[in-house]
C-alpha cells in the first residue's frame, strides 16, 4: 500500500513538472505594455521570446502565451504557420493582437482609422457588469476589416454614455475581439489601453481580467498597479489644503506655456497653416523644437477632442477673442495671488493684441461703421458678433485691468459695452450673433428698435451683466433698464420657455450672473428671489464631492438635444450626456460659469448655502485637475467632461467640436483660474472691479455712439 501511494506522489510531482505555473506568462513582443505593467503588479512573471514558433517549443503544457503588437499602427504582427496547431497540441492558452493575415482571418490588407467609433460589446462573454451593448472607449483605432462569425466585441460609432442606446443600428460594425481555439484574437491593439487613454476603466478591467483567467485561471486581481498616463490632480476625498489651491492656480497658467499655447513669431506660418480658414482648424501639436510666445502674438484655443493611440492629442489652431481677454484674466489673477508679475507681462500682451489685430480693427474701428466696438468673433471671422463672446472677452480685459491696477483700456472697454447695447432691441435681448452684412444694410438703430424675444441665457445673459456693471459705475439708466426688462422676461418664461443649447443646466449657470449683480444694483425681494430660484435649482443637482450633474431641459427647446441616431453621433455639438440622471460634469458650458456666478452670488447675498456650495464646487476643480507626467501639454489642464462616480474623464463624445477631452485656454481654464483667485482671496469681480475709473470717458463715448439716444 505504502508504495502504492509513493508511485502516485511521484507521478503527481513528475506531471506538475510539466504543467505551468499560474504566476508565469509567456510574452513575445512588446515588454513595456500597459498589459505587462499591470500584470507584474498582480505578481505575475514573464519570460520574454524573440520568435513566436520558439516560444512555443520551450513553453511548458498548458502554459499562457501573449503575442503583442510592438509596431502598431505601422505594422502587423505576424502569424507563423503552424501556429494554432502547435499552439493546440501543446494546449497553449493565448492572446494575440493585431495579427496578419491567417487561415480562416482574410481581410484586403488595409487598416481601417476609426475616429468616433468605439468598442461595443456583442457577447454574453463578459458576464452582467460587462454585457451586451455595453461601450468600451478605445481612442483612434485601427482595426482590421476582416469577417468573423461569432465576435466578442466590435468597432462601430454608437451614441450613448456606457452603452449603445440604439444598438448597432444603421452603421458599419467591425469585428474587434473573438475567440479562436483556446485563445483570444484581438484586430487591433488593446494592450496599451493606459497610453491610449481607453475608458472607462472598469469596463476595460473586466474585459483584461476576463481573458486573463481564461488564460491563466486566476481570477483575482487588485488592479493596485493599474496604469494611468493622465489622471485627476486629487481622488475625491483626499483633504485639500490653501497650498494645494494655490498651487492648483500656479499650474492652471502655467499650461498656458507648458502646452505652447502661445504663438511665437517663429512659428506664425505653421499657426496659419493648421488654422486654415477656421472650419476645421485642427492639427498636430506645437512641435517640440519650437518656443513658446509671451502672448504679444495671441494665444491659440486648447486641444480638439480626437486622442491618439499614444495618449496624445489634437490642437485648435485658432485665435478666438475672446480667449485673449479671459486668458489675460486669469494671468493677472495669479500674477495677484501668487505675487508672479511675470504672468502680468504676457496678461498685457495679450489685451494688446486684441486691440492690436483685425478682432478690433476695420469697421469694428471706425467711428462711422454700425459694427464700431464690437469685438470679432475670431481671427478668420471677424465679422461675425456674438453677444456672449463680447461679454466674456469684456470681462477679462477688465478684471485684468483691476488686478493689474491699470485703466489703459477702459475707453475700448467702454465702446466694446456700449457697441452691443446699442445692437440690443427694446426688450433687452441682441439675439444668438450678429455679422457685418445685415449691420452695415441695415444699421444699428434697426436692432436698437427691435422687439426681439430671446430667452437663452447662454447667449444673452451676460451682456446684461456687463450693462449692470457698467450702470453702477456710470449712473446710466438706459443700462438699467434693458437689462432688466431682459432679465424680467427671461425670469418670468423660467424655465418652459428658455431655449437651451447642450442643456438646461448650463443655462441656469450663465443667469446667476446678471442675477447677482441686479441684486447689487437693485436689492429688492424679488430680484432675491430670482437669484434663490435659479440657483437653487443648480444646486439640486451638486453632489457630495462638489461636482454639479449636466440635466438635459424639454426636447422642443433645445438646440442641441441628445443624439437621435448612432447617424447623428458626433456631426454636431452635443450634450456630455445621454439623459438625465449620468454622472458627468461639464467644465466647458456649466460648472467654470457656474464656479464664476456663484461666487458673486454668495457675496452679494451673504447666503451661507451658497458659500458652502461654492467651497465644494473650488475643491471639486482643484481635485479633478489634470495631472500627467508624460503628457506635459495636459498637465495642468481641465477637461471638458469628468464622470465623478467613476472619479475618471469619461462621457459621451458626441460634440462635433468641443468633445468629453477637449480644452480650452479661455471659457474653461480661465475662469476656473480666476474664480479660484477670488475664492482664495475672499472676494468677488464686483467688489474687485469696483474702482475702475470707466465713468470717466463715459459721456464722450456715449454721446458718439448713441447719439439722440443718450
Amino acid at each position: 500500500m505504502f508504495r502504492f501511494w509513493l508511485l502516485i506522489l511521484i507521478s503527481a510531482f513528475f506531471t506538475s513538472c510539466n504543467l505551468a505555473s499560474k504566476d508565469k506568462i509567456h510574452v513575445v513582443g512588446a515588454e513595456n505594455s500597459d498589459l505587462i505593467q499591470w500584470l507584474e503588479g498582480e505578481g505575475y512573471t514573464f519570460e520574454f521570446h524573440s520568435e513566436t514558433m520558439s516560444a512555443i517549443d520551450n513553453m511548458e503544457k498548458g502554459a499562457t502565451l501573449m503575442v503583442l503588437s510592438t509596431e502598431y499602427p505601422k505594422k502587423r504582427v505576424a502569424v507563423p504557420e503552424g501556429f494554432f496547431t502547435a499552439a493546440q497540441q501543446k494546449d497553449i492558452k493565448f492572446y494575440l493582437e493585431y495579427p496578419e493575415d491567417f487561415e480562416g482571418l482574410e481581410s484586403n490588407g488595409e487598416v481601417l482609422k476609426t475616429r468616433l467609433e468605439r468598442a461595443v460589446v456583442v457577447s454574453d462573454e463578459f458576464g452582467a457588469e460587462l454585457s451586451r451593448m455595453k461601450i468600451l472607449g478605445i481612442n483612434d483605432c485601427h482595426v482590421i476589416p476582416a469577417e468573423v462569425s461569432d465576435p466578442l466585441l466590435v468597432v462601430a460609432k454608437v451614441a450613448g454614455l456606457d452603452s449603445a442606446v440604439y444598438g448597432l443600428e444603421g452603421v458599419p460594425a467591425y469585428p474587434l475581439l473573438f475567440k479562436k481555439d483556446q485563445g483570444f484574437i484581438a484586430l487591433s491593439k488593446l494592450s496599451d489601453f493606459a497610453k491610449g487613454r481607453f475608458g472607462p476603466e472598469a469596463h476595460w478591467k473586466i474585459l483584461w481580467s476576463h481573458i486573463i483567467s481564461e488564460l491563466t485561471g486566476d481570477s483575482t486581481f487588485s488592479y493596485n498597479s493599474w496604469p494611468r498616463y493622465v489622471e485627476p490632480a486629487f481622488n475625491a476625498t483626499e483633504t485639500l489644503s490653501r497650498t494645494d489651491k494655490m498651487n492648483s492656480v500656479r499650474n492652471g497658467v502655467d499650461w498656458f506655456e507648458k502646452g505652447k499655447f502661445y504663438i511665437a513669431e517663429e512659428w506664425k506660418d505653421y499657426w496659419l497653416k493648421y488654422q486654415g480658414n477656421g472650419t476645421n482648424p485642427i492639427g498636430p501639436p506645437v512641435p517640440e523644437k519650437y518656443s513658446s510666445g509671451d502672448g504679444s502674438e495671441g494665444l491659440l484655443e486648447g486641444h480638439s477632442s480626437n486622442i491618439f493611440y499614444d495618449g496624445t492629442q489634437q490642437y485648435r489652431y485658432w485665435i478666438r477673442a475672446d480667449v485673449q481677454g479671459e486668458a489675460a484674466y486669469a494671468l493677472a489673477a495669479a500674477a495677484n495671488l501668487l505675487e508672479e508679475p511675470s504672468y502680468n507681462i504676457k496678461a498685457e500682451n495679450l489685451v494688446k493684441f486684441l486691440y492690436r489685430e483685425n478682432l478690433t480693427n476695420g469697421p469694428r474701428n471706425d467711428p462711422d461703421s454700425a459694427a464700431y466696438g464690437l469685438i470679432g468673433w475670431s481671427n478668420t471671422h471677424p465679422f461675425v458678433y456674438y453677444g456672449d463672446d463680447n461679454a466674456r472677452a469684456i470681462l477679462g480685459v477688465l478684471g485684468a485691468m483691476a488686478h493689474m491696477q491699470k485703466e489703459d483700456w477702459n475707453e475700448e472697454m467702454t465702446e466694446a459695452i456700449l457697441a452691443n447695447f446699442r445692437t440690443t432691441g427694446k426688450n433687452g435681448f441682441r439675439s444668438n450673433r450678429l455679422n457685418n452684412t445685415n449691420l452695415h444694410q441695415l444699421g444699428w438703430k434697426h436692432y436698437w428698435n427691435q422687439e426681439t424675444i430671446n430667452p437663452a441665457p447662454h447667449f444673452e445673459s451676460w451682456m446684461w451683466a456687463n450693462y449692470l456693471w457698467l450702470y453702477d459705475k456710470t449712473g446710466y439708466e438706459p443700462l438699467l433698464t434693458k437689462a432688466k426688462k431682459g432679465i424680467e422676461i427671461t425670469m418670468e418664461g423660467y424655465p418652459q420657455d428658455w431655449l437651451w443649447t447642450n442643456g438646461i443646466q448650463q443655462e441656469r449657470a450663465r443667469m446667476i450672473l446678471p442675477l447677482a449683480w441686479l441684486v447689487k444694483v437693485e436689492d429688492t425681494p424679488e430680484h432675491r428671489e430670482w437669484l434663490d430660484r435659479i440657483v437653487s435649482k443648480l444646486l439640486e443637482n451638486q453632489v457630495e464631492s462638489g461636482a454639479i450633474r449636466e440635466e438635459l431641459g424639454g426636447a422642443d427647446k433645445g438646440r442641441y438635444g441628445r443624439t437621435s441616431s448612432n447617424q447623428e453621433y458626433g456631426l454636431h455639438e452635443a450634450p456630455l450626456i445621454f439623459e438625465n440622471g449620468d454622472p458627468i460634469a461639464d467644465m466647458l458650458y456649466t460648472s467654470n460659469f457656474a464656479f464664476f456666478s456663484l461666487n458673486e452670488a454668495a457675496h452679494a447675498t451673504n447666503n451661507p448655502e451658497y458659500f458652502e456650495a461654492l467651497e465644494k464646487l473650488s475643491d471639486f476643480m482643484t481635485r479633478i485637475q489634470v495631472k500627467s507626467d508624460t503628457i506635459k501639454d495636459l498637465d495642468g489642464a481641465w477637461f471638458r467632461a469628468f464622470d465623478y462616480e467613476r472619479w475618471e474623464y469619461w462621457a459621451s463624445n458626441a460634440d462635433a467640436g468641443w468633445g468629453a477631452w477637449g480644452t480650452l485656454t479661455g471659457w474653461t481654464q480661465s475662469w476656473i483660474v480666476a474664480t479660484q483667485v477670488l475664492v482664495l482671496q475672499d472676494q468677488s469681480y464686483w467688489e474687485l472691479t469696483k474702482n475702475s475709473k470707466i465713468g470717466d470717458s463715459f459721456d464722450e463715448k456715449s454721446s458718439l455712439m448713441l447719439e439722440e439716444y443718450k
